[in-house]
């Protein structure tokens, strides 16, 4: 019973967790707080339900016992009477609900994006913000954090515990910027937007090769900001290229559950709709200037408007990951110019892209996925198989462990055809 409840809990944690920080902490004003007062409500949960059985609603159940513990920190602190001056209500006669809290709104009456904007505080460090709310709202583990930033797990602790300790010390309490603080901190937004997004797209960890609901969270805050901030360009940049991208999730997995790659996906299961928008979306970012993400953006358009893999433009694409390298050097921007290159012709170029970048992602796992294909290109299958069965050993995911290792056997066994 314990383990049953303890994964109905983390599933549902995935979907509620950030509401619930974020519900929290719009009543405690302080993040820091929340996520201990969020944690609570786990161990609460995990206490009750082996004992009184899995509530029918249990997200609305964490909700509901997560705000009341905050009310309880708020009875017993000094400036509970200020609160309730604010409020203008006796909370004996009656309790603080949505409703009631929703008064205290300001001009973006969102809780999930106050969060995000109260982590993007100047105050906290570029690392410090990202790591935070990925945290906070996208309910990443410590762990899956560091896969994102490719950094030590130690390191990606570090930054969470700072950044809490850098907003409690400097007194930051949860409330959207003015309008004119705003902009400063949109990159940092946008950023972990990304972050998000990209987590739910292709899993770093766990059993599951993708996780939608971080994909559609991460859109639904992005559509969000174009409406607050329709002005802004990369905002539609962003929004185009997740949106582009999250149209291939249906087809990325098999009726198995198994993984599918780019050129194996039926695009019949596209989400045309999602293609519409995304469409829209570049073309209002281009309009208006664009930048990174709109980028990044016309790269996806390429793969949607693309009847089929062989009529891919990877010219464009690879042209476009030279431009996006120039704008902002990336590692692994450059790797994905490798795959480019590669797919337009040029495996020996692609290869020489990955050699130079042997250092910098000696642990990311698709370094060695990349080298493997562009060898296969090349018809040098056992060492192709070889740079596979080392991605395999690097991924932290399940499902694309056990892709690797297929497509290593595949090439030892002579099931992939040659190279030209």
């Amino acid at each position: 019973m314990t383990e049953h409840v303890r994964r109905t809990l983390d599933a549902v944690w995935r979907i509620e967790g950030a509401r619930i920080v974020a519900g929290i902490a719009r009543l405690v004003r302080d993040v820091g707080l929340a996520e201990e007062l969020a944690q609570d409500t786990l161990v609460v949960a995990l206490e009750q339900w082996p004992r009184d059985g899995i509530p029918d609603d249990p997200g609305p159940w964490l909700r509901a016992t997560a705000k009341h513990r905050a009310i309880d920190v708020l009875r017993r602190q000094q400036r509970y009477t200020e609160k309730l001056a604010v409020l203008g209500a006796d909370v004996s006669e009656r309790d603080l609900t949505d409703d009631l809290v929703d008064e205290l709104d300001d001009h973006i009456g969102d809780d999930l994006l106050r969060l995000m904007f109260t982590a993007a505080h100047p105050v906290l460090s570029t690392e410090g913000k990202v790591a935070l709310t990925l945290r906070l709202l996208g309910g990443l583990s410590t762990e899956e954090i560091a896969r994102a930033f490719l950094i030590p797990e130690a390191t990606a602790a570090q930054r969470i515990v700072r950044a809490k300790k850098t907003l409690a010390k400097n007194g930051v309490e949860f409330a959207m910027p003015t309008p004119a603080e705003t902009a400063e901190r949109l990159g940092a937004v946008l950023g972990v937007l990304y972050l998000i997004f990209n987590e739910g797209y292709s899993a770093t960890s766990g059993s599951d090769w993708t996780r939608p609901a971080l994909c559609r969270e991460a859109m639904r805050l992005g559509r969000v900001l174009t409406g607050l901030l329709p002005e802004e360009p990369e905002v539609h940049g962003l929004v185009a290229l997740m949106e582009l991208q999250a149209s291939r999730l249906p087809a990325r997995t098999d009726a198995e559950g198994r993984p599918v790659l780019l050129d194996d996906q039926d695009r019949r299961r596209w989400d045309r709709l999602l293609i519409r928008r995304g469409l829209a979306a570049l073309d209002r970012a281009e309009t208006l200037g664009g930048g990174l993400y709109t980028l990044q953006a016309a790269i996806a358009a390429c793969h949607a408007r693309a009847v089929g893999a062989a009529t891919t433009d990877w010219t464009r694409i690879g042209a476009l990951y030279e431009v996006l390298a120039y704008v902002r050097p990336s590692p692994v921007v450059r790797l994905n110019q490798a795959v480019a290159v590669g797919k337009a012709g040029n495996p020996e170029r692609g290869l020489a892209i990955t050699d130079a970048l042997a250092a910098e992602l000696r642990r990311y796992p698709q370094l060695p996925a990349v080298r493997g294909e562009l060898l296969a290109q090349l018809g040098r299958a056992p060492e192709a198989a070889a740079e596979f069965e080392r991605a395999a050993a690097l991924t932290r995911n399940d499902v694309e462990r056990a892709l690797f290792a297929r497509r290593a056997a595949a090439l030892r066994d002579g099931s992939v055809p040659p190279g030209p």
